[in-house]
């Protein structure tokens, strides 16, 4: 099981930062959008 781990990080690896960065937006958004209501 740690070798398949290991084959998909290593194929999958010019696309984490991809999905790092859009885990982050996705976050951000979430916070913005739960701080607007406050705002007004």
């Amino acid at each position: 099981m740690l070798s398949q781990i290991k084959t998909a990080f290593t194929r999958s690896q010019s696309t984490i930062l991809q999905d790092a960065a859009g885990a982050v937006s996705l976050v951000v958004m979430l916070v913005v959008a739960l701080h607007l209501p406050s705002g007004f």
